[in-house]
């Protein structure tokens, strides 16, 4: 199944899907509010800003299952993310991204390897993955890698439309 087609809540509880973004560049993240690298919000939304009107989004997802570090709800969530990150990208609704529970999102990113070849389960909060303008899986970073790092900003230029 095609990325884009993977059936989404947004954090409001509404249905989307990554073609709602279709034609952009997307870098998919799951993020948690209590985590020692939540500072990669600041990161993340400055992207967001920095190439947003050249074709491209940040699409934040929720979730719990490194050490319970994203326990809120919905709203707790919105209101974590607006007042303290300043956060204008899409966020979507809590999802698990390994185990039983993955959600169909993840078992389609989870197969994309990283710059050292290596596929599979999420290693903790803030793996990110680079969804090109055709919908195609075009890199995956590690949690540890910044959000303006130069090999993220250096995949997102070469993954704008153009």
């Amino acid at each position: 199944m095609a990325v884009h087609e993977i059936e989404l809540e947004t954090l409001a509880g509404e249905p989307a899907t990554l073609g709602d973004y279709a034609g952009s560049a997307i870098l998919v993240v799951n993020v948690a509010s209590e985590c020692g690298l939540t500072p990669q919000y600041t990161g993340l939304q400055q992207l967001h800003e920095r190439f947003a009107k050249r074709g491209f989004t940040v699409a934040g997802f929720p979730c719990n299952q490194f050490g319970a570090q994203e326990p809120g709800t919905a709203d707790q969530i919105r209101e974590f993310c607006s007042a303290n990150y300043n956060v204008t990208f899409p966020l979507f609704a809590k999802i698990e991204v390994n185990g039983p529970g993955r959600h169909p999102l993840y078992a389609e990113l989870t197969q994309a390897p990283d710059a050292a070849g290596k596929a599979g389960d999420i290693q903790w909060n803030f793996e990110k993955f680079l969804i090109g303008a055709g919908g195609n899986i075009v890199a995956r970073f590690r949690p540890l890698t910044e959000p303006d790092a130069p090999e993220v900003v250096a995949a997102i230029e070469a993954a704008l439309p153009r």
